[in-house]
C-alpha cells in the first residue's frame, strides 16, 4: 500500500451560501490528490502525456460525504494505492480537517489508454518502476 498527503485550505470560490466547501468541489480535490500523489514518485500527468503517450480518463467515482469542510479549513488529501494497478489503477481518496476527522472520502477508477490509437493498454511499464518498493 501507498499513500500520499497533500495540504489543501478551503477558498472562499468554493464555498457555497452556508460557507460550506461546495460539493462538487470535492472531485477536484481528489484530482489533486492523484496528481500530487504521482508527482510524488517523479511522474507527472504532464509527462505522461506528452512523453509516453499516455492517458488516464476516469472511469468510475464514488464519494461519501460525512462532514462539512468550511472556508478556511486546512484540509488534508490521503491518497492511497491499495495495491499495484493491473488493468485499472483506483485511487483510495480521503480528506480529513484540522481536528483529524474525516470530512469525505471516495475511490476513483482509471484506466491507461494509448494516446496514438486511443485504445486501453495495461498499465505503463514507467509507472510500474516508479511504485517498485512501495508496497
Amino acid at each position: 500500500m501507498y499513500s500520499h498527503e497533500f495540504k489543501k485550505r478551503v477558498r472562499y470560490n468554493e464555498t457555497d451560501q452556508m460557507g460550506y466547501l461546495y460539493h462538487g468541489h470535492y472531485i477536484s480535490y481528489y484530482e489533486i490528490g492523484r496528481v500530487e500523489m504521482l508527482r510524488s514518485l517523479g511522474l507527472s500527468y504532464k509527462e505522461m502525456e506528452e512523453k509516453y503517450r499516455v492517458m488516464m480518463p476516469v472511469m468510475s467515482l464514488q464519494t461519501r460525504y460525512v462532514r462539512p469542510a468550511r472556508y478556511d479549513d486546512l484540509l488534508t488529501i490521503r491518497t492511497t494505492l491499495r495495491q499495484i494497478p493491473t488493468q485499472y489503477i483506483t485511487f483510495h481518496m480521503e480528506i480529513i480537517n484540522e481536528a483529524g476527522k474525516l470530512v469525505n472520502g471516495g475511490s476513483v477508477k482509471l484506466c491507461f489508454v494509448d494516446m496514438e490509437n486511443n485504445k486501453t493498454i495495461p498499465p505503463p511499464q514507467f509507472l510500474i518502476d516508479a511504485l517498485e518498493g512501495k508496497f
